[in-house]
C-alpha cells in the first residue's frame, strides 16, 4: 500500500506491521472513507441544486414568455427546495445570481445559464475524480483487513495448536 502523506511516496509492506497497527490503519481509512463519501454526497447536492437553477430560469423566466394563461409577471420564487414566495418579475431578461459567499451579481438569462452550466461541469469533474480516490481508498481498507483477517487466523491457530 502507498502512502501519500510522504514527501516520496513509499510503499509500506503491510505483512510486517502488528495487528494493532493494522487496525489504527484500518480506523484511519474508514474514516477518510466516510469523510469522502459525506463530500461526494455534498458535491451531489450541490450539483443538483445547480441544475435547479438552470431549471428554474428556463422554466420560469425563460420559458414562460410564450406560455398561453401564464398569469402575467407572476412567479413563485423558491426559497428553499420545498418554500415558494409569490413574486412578479420586473425583468425577464436580467436575473440575480449567487455567486458565493454572500455576493449576488446582475446577469441576463442566458449569462446565468451559463454560469450555472459551468459550475455543474465543474463538479462533474471534481466528484469523477472524487470516485476514483474512493475506489482507491476502499480498495487499500479491503487489502488492509484481508491482512488484519490473516493475521488474527494465523495468531489463533498459533495459540490453539500451542495448547
Amino acid at each position: 500500500m502507498s502512502s501519500s502523506n510522504t514527501p516520496a511516496s513509499s510503499s509500506v509492506d503491510i505483512t510486517t506491521l502488528s495487528v494493532p497497527q493494522l487496525r489504527s490503519l484500518q480506523t484511519r481509512l474508514s474514516s477518510e472513507l466516510e469523510h469522502l463519501t459525506n463530500s461526494h454526497a455534498k458535491l451531489r447536492s450541490a450539483q443538483s441544486k445547480f441544475r435547479d437553477c438552470v431549471r428554474t430560469i428556463n422554466d420560469g423566466i425563460v420559458g414562460r414568455k410564450d406560455a398561453p394563461g401564464a398569469g402575467g409577471d407572476s412567479i413563485l420564487v423558491p426559497l428553499t427546495s420545498s418554500l415558494y414566495v409569490k413574486g412578479k418579475l420586473t425583468e425577464r431578461e436580467k436575473v440575480i445570481v449567487d455567486v458565493g459567499t454572500g455576493f449576488y451579481v446582475e446577469k441576463t438569462t442566458a449569462k446565468a445559464t451559463e454560469f450555472y452550466d459551468a459550475k455543474v461541469k465543474d463538479l462533474e469533474a471534481n466528484i469523477t475524480d472524487l470516485e476514483k480516490i474512493v475506489q482507491g481508498k476502499s480498495a487499500n481498507l479491503r487489502v488492509i483487513e484481508d491482512a488484519l483477517r490473516q493475521k488474527v487466523l494465523s495468531g489463533e491457530a498459533v495459540t490453539s495448536s500451542a495448547s
